[in-house]
């Protein structure tokens, strides 16, 4: 039998963190859209690396962006 090799993952570091952001404007479309697939769902914190703070910051901001047209619900 073959010994398969253990993976060692990395820790994603937190972009926000990385950059000492307080809070994030939901009027920031360039960096809000980075966080949203084509489908128009927001990307999970264990995929986009943020910690758990900034990833529910992130949430309401892309949720407000939406409400004031900002971007896009969905993309079809």
């Amino acid at each position: 039998m073959e010994r398969r090799e253990k993976r060692v993952y990395r820790k994603k570091v937190c972009k926000f963190c990385g950059e000492k952001v307080k809070a994030i404007d939901y009027k920031d479309t360039m960096r809000i859209a980075k966080y949203v697939t084509e489908r128009g769902k927001i990307i999970p914190s264990r995929i986009s690396g943020n910690c758990a703070k900034h990833q529910r910051m992130l949430a309401k901001a892309i949720k407000k962006a939406r409400l004031a047209a900002f971007i896009p619900y969905t993309s079809v």
